[in-house]
């Protein structure tokens, strides 16, 4: 591991200030909240910072404060505060589901938000290394490789899936992102804010090289919402979602008024599934229902070779949590 400079950012100005001097001196710089992921890359050669900016000493970025009859998530805030938040707990219970099944309590007590929602992703051949598109090569490996974990949907010319689990409850929960940069701050909708590997397949979301994650915007929860997050795991530590949905619903006397569906571990991006949610919409949530609603989440799907059994893992979670949602 080589050396470098680490610098505390009082401020957003000043982070971004730090970023913009740095590259005009041609240093690589890196932003770190709690550090966690970048950390292992730094370790394992994938990325080699001469700046390290922290972003921790940033007052203001810690917090759940209401805004606009909703609230507002500063990106600094760590998993485990965000999983533990009794606003959130009650209002978004998604989002402190899906907070709280990262990784390890270690993990939760240092990782960010903002951290976990731009983490690059887990494919092992990214991690160990291989010249693939995602280091900059002209290649997926997994496409005739080890595809176990990789999407079966959205997939081309790159087949990872997005590790976050915060980031399908924040696209189910219609949050909007606070993003910082040089022009000043800009506003995107959580499901604009992620990007196929056939938009650009060096990249995973909208943030440009100058720009920082600062918070993120949820809006009031309807009366009669509920919401839920479930994963399935191929060890209970220290791992990503195998397949993951982050479900939010508005029922009124038994019957489904609005429904958000959003898939994680399937997919480059988070996969909302639309033909599902319009499929509840009005609906009283039976057991045939929820088998159709479960074949319609795969409809599509593409696997590779060694990961179809996620196509009947997923149908089968979606099926399962409707009815559980159902009572």
């Amino acid at each position: 591991m080589k050396s470098f400079a680490n610098v505390n950012a009082r401020s957003v100005e000043e982070a971004l200030r730090l970023l913009q001097d740095g590259r005009q001196q041609n240093r690589r710089v890196s932003l770190a909240g709690g550090g966690s992921d970048l950390l292992g890359m730094i370790k394992d050669d994938l990325v080699a910072p001469d700046v390290l900016v922290n972003l921790k000493p940033i007052e203001g970025l810690h917090s759940v404060t209401p805004y606009a009859g909703g609230i507002l998530i500063g990106g600094s805030i760590t998993l485990n505060r965000l999983a533990e938040h009794p606003r959130v707990r009650a209002d978004y219970t998604v989002l402190a589901e899906a907070a709280g099944s990262v990784g390890t309590p270690q993990i939760r007590n240092v990782g960010t938000l903002a951290g976990n929602v731009c983490q690059r992703p887990w494919c092992w051949y990214l991690r160990a290394g291989f010249p693939c598109f995602k280091n900059g090569g002209d290649m997926c490996f997994s496409w005739i490789g080890e595809n176990q974990f990789n999407a079966i949907f959205g997939g081309g010319p790159s087949y990872i899936v997005h590790p976050s689990d915060a980031a399908p409850a924040l696209v189910a929960l219609e949050a909007r992102f606070h993003i910082a940069g040089p022009a000043g701050e800009r506003v995107v909708p959580a499901s604009e804010f992620f990007t196929l590997p056939r938009t650009d397949v060096s990249r995973e979301n909208v943030l440009e090289a100058d720009e920082l994650l600062t918070a993120v915007e949820i809006p009031a929860a309807p009366e009669g919402t509920t919401s839920r997050y479930v994963k399935v795991l191929d060890r209970e530590a220290w791992t990503h979602a195998v397949v993951s949905a982050a479900f939010v619903f508005r029922m009124e006397d038994g019957t489904c008024r609005g429904a958000r569906v959003v898939l994680g571990g399937v997919a480059p991006i988070p996969w909302r599934v639309t033909e599902v949610e319009a499929m509840l919409r009005g609906q009283r949530i039976t057991p045939e229902l929820a088998a159709r609603a479960g074949r319609q989440a795969v409809a599509g799907a593409e696997p590779l070779a060694k990961n179809a059994y996620k196509v009947s893992m997923t149908e089968n979670l979606v099926r399962r949590t409707l009815l559980e949602l159902a009572g």
